[in-house]
This record gives C-alpha cells, structure tokens and sequence, in this order.
C-alpha cells in the first residue's frame, strides 16, 4: 500500500520530517547524535530547506547543531572551567586580556554567524579605532585562538575564524608590526658612549647588563646577588620576575616564574664590561645607602633595584630608554654634525635582539647562541641568524662592490 504524501497548504509535497504548522510556517525535525530532538523554523518552505541543508552539512561533517545560541562568551567561560597547565601569572594575564577587550562586546557574537572577516575586522578595531598597541593584540589574539579552537574541537565550529587573522593584521599595519632592528654597532657605541656620563650614569650598568648578556628583561630584574658569581664570572639564570594582573581586589603585583623550558635555566659567562656593570651597581648602592627590601614569592636581594629599593618594573625601564634616546638624539644634533648616527626607537628586548646580532657578527657557533639565549630548539635561533647574516651579507656586498670600484678608478688614475 502506497504511504499518502503530505502536503502544505499551497498543495506542495512535504519531504520527511518536513510539516506545516497551525499558523502556516514550516517546520522541519530531527534526532541528534546525542538523541536529542530539534527543530527550526521558517515563514516560507524555500527558507525551510535551505536552512535544512545547512543542518544536514553540520551532521554529516560531525558539527553540533545545538549551537544557534551559543556565543562567543560562552565558549570562553568553558575553556576558562577546562584550562590546565598553564603558569598563574600567564593564565591571570589571558583572563584580563579576554575580559578587557573581547567580553564586553564582541564576545557576545554568536558563534554560528562568526566569519574570519568578523575577527579580522574586531582586530582592526582595536588597532584603528581604540589604539590599541600590536603586542596587546597579539595577546588578545593568543586566548582568542584558544577559545575558538575548542569550538573546533568540540564540534561547533567546521574551522577556527581566527586562523591568520592576525597574519593579515600584521601585513595591513606593517609600520606597527614590524620586526623588531636590532641596534648597528654604531647605534650601540652610541648608546654606551651616552650613558657613561651625565644624568644617565646610573642606568649604565642595567642596559649594559642587558646589552651583552642578552638576557630577558625578566630574567635581569628578577637577578639576586647570590645569582651572580664575580669570582668565577658566571650568571646563573634561574627565574623570572613578572608583573602581571592577579585578578580580585589585587590588580596588579609582581611574581617570580621559573623558566617556561628547561633550557630557560641556563650559566651565562659574564664579559668583563658585565663585569664591571655590576661592580658599580654595587659600588653605587653602597655609596647610597640602597638596600633592597622588595620580598617576591620569598626571594629577595635583588641585584637591580629603584631608589625605594623596590624591584625594577619592566615599563619603567622602557620609559627610560625614551627618555636617554630623546636626549642623545639631541646632544647629537647640537654639535651639526653631517650624517650623525642617531639612536632609533627601541625597547629592552631589543637590546637582547642587538645582543644575538653581535654574536652572529663575530660567527659564534650557533648551538653556544641557543644556550646562551636559552631557546628550546634551534629553529629560533637559526631563525634569527638568519636576518642577522642576512644584513651582514647585503654590508659584505656592498663593501665588495667599493673595492671594485676603488679598484677601477686607481687603474684608471694610472693610465
């Protein structure tokens, strides 16, 4: 016997699972992996059937259809619940990031109607409209990543929207993402040269520190007394120091980190001009009547230390350099000099990045960088050995073609 076809109202077959309502919309229902029953809903039956095959997509590529409501936010809160293994002050650091800037609007977005173009264009957002700095977007981008990857993984979403979004970002605004220079060796005598005297002395033996150790910020304010042995002139690179957001009624404070990888926990040979640096710090404590009196997680003794003898703060050190750039700058330009070599704008991590280019200017083996550095594989070091001999080798071209011409025009002299 023949099953009777349904039809609607307008007398047009109804597939399966497919019926008209009472008030003349369309419904269309199924049983989910999970044993679940669905439904949705449209005014008209073309709407019906293709918001079906949307359904019949999502099953047989294995994507959740329960997600119609589901944002943003709500995929956060479950990673928040589910994340392990990461350091607190790093996890404290990806909460602030994402409750700062994400939560509050575009976290909200559901996640059914979430495009790369969506995310790249909340990334512009905060690089045009509230200025927000690059780094602080590649920190928005980490934890974002994260959360819409398990999206992925739990089966809401076909693939990650945020995936080389923040690739496009970096190529749409190079003049803000641009990799960090490290400094010339003229730049970095005048560096040296400037701090040896004047108002500026007493940063001397921290940039110095940081210019031929090529130490992390971290890991130079984080150094006690009993890290550094002057005998045997060695640093033992242990721990970090960091400042971070610890969430609650305390803001913001500082904590000591071990090393992210084993080969963060490194001997460093002290150079005699590191040396020298950290006799004067001392020296100049002494004179001062400084002592140390910051405690962090139980260390203290802190080798670099404020005029309240509290630790040194990251930005602090950053406001600093701004300052000594802007001064040399100028001390260089009140003597008329032509063609003066001025000092561009740069950070304490560029110091460890000027740190690694005199290394590869002076051929030291790559394996002895990646110790001294405390990289976890050699991929990136190699990686900057090779921007570094990259510019070494334009130089060597360009001094290669002087002596040829220098060449031509004796030869000429002599005819």
């Amino acid at each position: 016997m023949a099953v009777k076809k349904r039809k609607d109202s307008n007398n047009r077959v109804l597939r399966e699972h497919e019926s008209q309502r009472a008030n003349g919309t369309y419904e269309f229902k199924w049983t989910d992996k999970w044993g679940k029953r669905r439904a949705i809903y449209a005014k008209i039956l073309e709407e019906l059937r293709e918001k079906e095959k949307e359904v019949l997509r999502d099953i047989m590529d294995g994507i959740r259809t329960d997600k119609n409501s589901l944002t943003i936010n709500d995929l956060y809160y479950r990673w928040e619940q589910l994340k392990k293994g990461l350091k607190a002050n790093t996890f404290q650091n990806y909460k602030y990031m994402y409750k700062q800037f994400v939560e509050p609007d575009f976290g909200n977005s559901r996640i059914v109607e979430l495009k790369r173009t969506d995310v790249r264009a909340f990334y512009n957002y905060l690089a045009d409209e509230r200025h927000i700095k690059a780094n602080t977007i590649d920190s928005i981008h980490t934890v974002l990543h994260q959360v819409l990857e398990l999206g992925v993984e739990d089966d809401y979403l076909r693939y990650n929207p945020s995936d080389n979004a923040l690739k496009e970002l970096k190529k749409a605004h190079n003049q803000d993402f641009e990799k960090r220079r490290a400094l010339t060796q003229q730049e970095q005598d005048l560096l040296e040269t400037f701090l040896s005297k004047g108002q500026y002395q007493r940063w001397y033996p921290i940039f110095i520190v940081m210019v031929w150790t090529g130490m992390h910020v971290g890991e130079i304010t984080g150094l006690r007394w009993c890290d550094i042995d002057l005998e045997e002139e060695t640093i033992n690179v242990n721990h970090t120091l960091v400042y971070f957001d610890k969430g609650g009624s305390e803001r913001c404070g500082f904590a000591i980190n071990t090393p992210k990888t084993k080969a963060g926990e490194r001997i460093i040979p002290m150079l005699p001009k590191v040396k020298e640096a950290f006799r004067m710090e001392k020296e100049f404590q002494e004179m001062c009547g400084l002592k140390c009196n910051a405690m962090v997680d139980g260390y203290t003794d802190f080798v670099f230390i404020n005029r309240f003898g509290g630790v040194q703060h990251q930005g602090t050190l950053n406001k600093a350099l701004r300052r000594i750039i802007r001064d040399c700058n100028y001390e260089v330009l009140d003597k008329e000099q032509k063609n003066p070599v001025l000092l561009p704008k740069f950070s304490c991590h560029s110091l460890r990045h000027t740190f690694t280019t005199r290394m590869c200017e002076a051929g030291v083996n790559v394996k002895a960088m990646q110790d001294i550095l405390g990289h976890a594989d050699a991929e990136t070091t190699l990686q900057i050995y090779a921007d570094a001999t990259k510019e070494l080798k334009r130089a060597e071209m360009i001094n290669f073609e002087m002596y040829f011409d220098k060449l031509k025009k004796s030869q000429q002299k002599a005819i």
